[in-house]
């Protein structure tokens, strides 16, 4: 593996000999490489989930991921001013992982054995679980299964309407949009029936605009929210558990999920997540 901002093999080194107290080039030999050896680090967060992640007036990121994401990454060791966090799409947290771009990944990306084959992932550190979004008016839906033969929209990228078609066998009218805000959009003018992901996605954006969706509130999956990681990078994946397990230790995550979620009437899970594995599949 290769990274963007390693550092120098000679620094590793140092570093590591500082630590354990062995000549540097013993160190070095064998150890596999990670962004834990990085002098800095890129982030990919949402940019259109409300209370997730979302430009606010400023320009600025802001939302529960990332939160999450700053955290995790000062408890990796790095300082606010060497993270960089920045806009990623569903459809492109692979490619993105894959080709170098971000060294990690905190996006509501769910942990599925097909993306294990190309992604290591930490967490979960959050587990969601799949809803459906209607508008206000339609009192018709109060369960998935009202969805048959109803337009469902989803994300490119996203697995949320294969599961109902496929998952669950209900006949639906699959709808693919650029990202959750465009299926929102659909959803607000009639050009589709309901929108159907991880309720903290929509809790966001029911809170946005009270009065014109409703939440089914019949969730049907659990969503695990992993930490995306290069492919292999054990190291890290081990360290971003860590740090997950300390932020529901020490309050910080039950204090996120009240800031970001609180006024939504979602059943929070303010309990530690139990971990996946860090081992490549």
């Amino acid at each position: 593996m290769r990274f963007r901002h390693q550092r120098t093999a000679a620094a590793v080194a140092l570093a590591a000999a500082a630590v354990i107290g062995l000549p540097a080039c013993s160190v070095v030999l064998g150890e596999e490489e990670s962004i834990l050896d990085a002098a800095s680090l890129t982030v990919g967060v949402k940019t259109d989930q409300p209370r997730l992640g979302a430009e606010d007036d400023n320009g600025d990121l802001t939302g529960f991921d990332v939160d999450v994401a700053l955290y995790i990454a000062g408890r990796l060791g790095f300082a606010a001013e060497d993270v960089e966090v920045t806009g990623i799409t569903s459809a492109d947290r692979e490619r993105e992982l894959i080709n170098e771009d971000v060294d990690m990944v905190v996006a509501t990306y769910s942990i599925t054995p097909a993306r294990k084959t190309e992604v290591t992932f930490g967490g979960p550190y959050y587990v969601a679980k799949q809803d459906v979004l209607v508008r206000d008016e339609d009192t018709d839906v109060r369960g998935v299964r009202d969805l048959e033969g109803r337009s469902v929209c989803h994300e490119e990228g996203s697995n949320s309407a294969a599961r109902i078609r496929e998952g669950l066998g209900i006949d639906v009218e699959q709808r693919e949009a650029s990202n959750y805000s465009a299926c929102i959009k659909a959803l607000r003018e009639g050009e589709v029936d309901a929108v159907s992901t991880d309720n903290l996605i929509l809790a966001g954006f029911l809170a946005e605009e009270p009065g014109t969706f409703r939440l089914v509130n019949e969730p049907f999956t659990d969503e695990k929210y992993g930490v995306g990681l290069p492919h292999g990078d054990v190291r890290a994946c081990e360290e971003v558990n860590r740090a997950i397990n300390q932020m529901y230790r020490d309050g910080t995550a039950a204090d996120l999920l009240e800031t970001w979620f609180g006024e939504t009437d979602l059943q929070l899970v303010t309990s530690v997540p139990q971990f996946e594995g860090c081992d490549p599949a």
